[in-house]
């Protein structure tokens, strides 16, 4: 079967449908609009599997601090191992804080429209499956560092109907207030500064609302949590408690360590850090046949 590469912003209801046709048939679909916010259009690209399916799906988000990253680029390793597995996957663009701000730390406070483009990409999926070949009832999220936090708390804090079957998040920041309470990527002085002011406090108030280590319940759905021994940006100690935290809640985690493993997938890659993709497969496939 040709293969064929789709350029388009699907926008309105025909060229939507030409997207949609030509995923039927097994594709690489590029620049699809999945929503829109304000003057913002969100794009995601796809990749269905040849057959009629239905196939599980899995939604991709990159991370970047809240500021930058790419859907392409920064996610580019999980691709062919997802492929293989015959997995239909979507990798999304989200709103930046960047947009807005351009300080990781103040970004955290602009994060809940980024997190409501995830579970717009959620729904929009969801909305599509039929013409995707995808089933509705067998949907994974996978974030890395900042994508994690965002898919996390789509996954922990679903719209009606948005509900997933499980989250892959890589060496993600689950708890924003102690990570930057403790992080040696803020100075000292700008710490200080601002410590038991007014704007501390709002800061906090406003990091723990996107901690996703505070919504863990009994019914949160599966995660399995990838990080690496010597992660100096996100510790691997936020993935150790936020996996004790769903123990404790009767839901299920599973933490998969990455032995000398830095921050990114890409540097992983390079540095030949690869084991953990086959159990990643491996826990996607486990995880999906219970549902």
């Amino acid at each position: 079967m040709m293969k064929m590469t789709l350029s388009l912003r699907c926008a309105g209801a025909c060229a939507l449908s030409l997207c949609l046709t030509a995923a039927i048939h097994g594709d690489d679909l590029n620049n699809i609009e999945y929503g829109r916010a304000g003057k913002y259009s969100l794009l995601l690209d796809a990749h269905i599997p040849d057959g009629t399916g239905p196939f599980p799906a899995v939604l991709l988000v990159h991370g970047g601090a809240w500021v930058g990253g790419d859907r392409i680029i920064s996610v580019e390793p999980l691709f062919k191992p997802l492929t293989d597995a015959g997995f239909a996957w979507f990798s999304i663009s989200y709103r930046l804080a960047g947009d807005v701000v351009r300080n990781p730390i103040a970004a955290a406070l602009h994060l809940g429209g980024a997190e409501n483009d995830v579970r717009r990409a959620v729904a929009f999926v969801k909305e599509h499956a039929s013409e995707y070949h995808v089933n509705p009832n067998k949907i994974v999220l996978i974030g890395e560092s900042a994508g994690g936090q965002l898919a996390a708390m789509a996954a922990l804090r679903p719209d009606p109907g948005g509900a997933v079957q499980g989250v892959v998040a890589f060496y993600t920041p689950s708890d924003l207030v102690s990570l930057v309470r403790s992080s040696s990527m803020i100075p000292n002085n700008v710490r200080d500064a601002v410590e038991g002011t007014s704007f501390d406090d709002i800061l906090m108030a406003g990091l723990k609302k996107f901690s996703p280590i505070n919504f863990v319940s009994a019914t949160s759905p599966p995660f399995l949590l990838i990080h690496g021994t010597d992660d100096n940006i996100v510790p691997v100690a936020q993935s150790e408690r936020f996996c004790d935290k769903f123990r404790t809640a009767g839901a299920d985690c599973e933490l998969y360590r990455v032995e000398g493993g830095g921050h990114g997938i890409r540097a992983w890659q390079s540095s030949r850090l690869t084991d953990y993709k086959p159990f990643m497969v491996r826990w996607l496939r486990q995880v999906l046949a219970r549902n």
